[in-house]
């Protein structure tokens, strides 16, 4: 009798012991559960708010003249301030070493060139989207001598003068500045006279360290490459009729892969922000239309 007690008192006590351990192994499942989908959730929305699915940084490779070197290098840290998922890599050459490098295939998602040659040919190529093209700037063409210079030349004619002995220019056929320096040379029917004198470059900025180093004693440069140089001084400002107009268009290639970022970079560079970085150098907005 006393063992069948025993018994029926084990029975409760087992029941007792097992069920908050069923109630808390309950429990525990219906919580993991519930942070699984709270975590799914989180996920999905992470997704729908664009986290770290455009997280990714979209590269432009901008082709621009050499002489626009120190502008745009300001404008790209003010640039990727604003758009830190758009990196800026610039390839800076003579525009028309840009254009052949474009034909050949080489890969760009802007141009700016020195020159509207340039330009257009890559234009009537339809290698540039005509919706997404403009003359973003203008210069002018000047003479600069060594900083410690006394024989400044005072007009282009002065250029026959002894002391002138080597006189360097960007290469005509692939440099702008160099066409606008020939264009000068020959309206004051000097460039056959000179030639053994002239020393011809890759672009106007070896135009500027051969005269800043004494290896030219005078060579034709931008005003902005002039004014960027503490080694060299002005000596005139060639007559603006004598060559032609100095523009500096902009345009998106048509064959972008980045077409939005490359058309929003484009538009930047047309706003008052961007101009005022390009003034500061020495350039100047182009004419509307123009």
């Amino acid at each position: 009798m006393q063992s069948l007690h025993k018994n029926m008192d084990d029975k409760p006590r087992t029941v007792r012991y097992r069920l908050p351990a069923l109630i808390l192994m309950i429990l525990l499942v219906a919580a993991l559960t519930a942070c699984s989908s709270s975590s799914t959730a989180k996920s999905d929305n992470t997704k729908q708010q664009g986290g770290w699915a455009s997280s990714g940084t979209t590269e432009l490779t901008v082709s621009a003249a050499a002489s626009l070197t120190d502008s745009l290098q300001e404008i790209q840290k003010m640039y990727q301030q604003k758009f830190p998922n758009v990196q800026l890599t610039f390839n800076f050459a003579a525009s028309g070493t840009l254009q052949k490098q474009i034909e050949q295939g080489a890969p760009a998602d802007l141009f700016l060139s020195a020159g509207s040659k340039q330009m257009q040919a890559l234009v009537q190529q339809k290698l540039i989207d005509p919706d997404h093209q403009t003359n973003l700037l203008t210069n002018q063409l000047v003479l600069i001598v060594p900083k410690n210079s006394t024989n400044i030349p005072a007009s282009i004619q002065d250029l026959q003068k002894p002391s002138v002995k080597r006189l360097a220019i960007g290469t005509p056929e692939s440099v702008p500045a160099g066409m606008y320096a020939q264009q000068s040379l020959q309206a004051a029917k000097l460039w056959d006279t000179l030639q053994s004198r002239i020393v011809q470059t890759k672009d106007v900025k070896q135009v500027l360290s051969y005269v800043e180093t004494g290896n030219a004693d005078a060579g034709f440069v931008y005003k902005t490459d002039a004014l960027e140089s503490d080694g060299v001084q002005i000596a005139f400002t060639a007559d603006p009729n004598s060559h032609d107009s100095i523009v500096y268009p902009a345009g998106v290639l048509a064959g972008t892969t980045h077409r939005e970022e490359a058309a929003q970079f484009y538009a930047y560079l047309q706003t008052d922000e961007a101009q005022a970085v390009f003034e500061k150098y020495g350039f100047s907005r182009a004419a509307s239309g123009s």
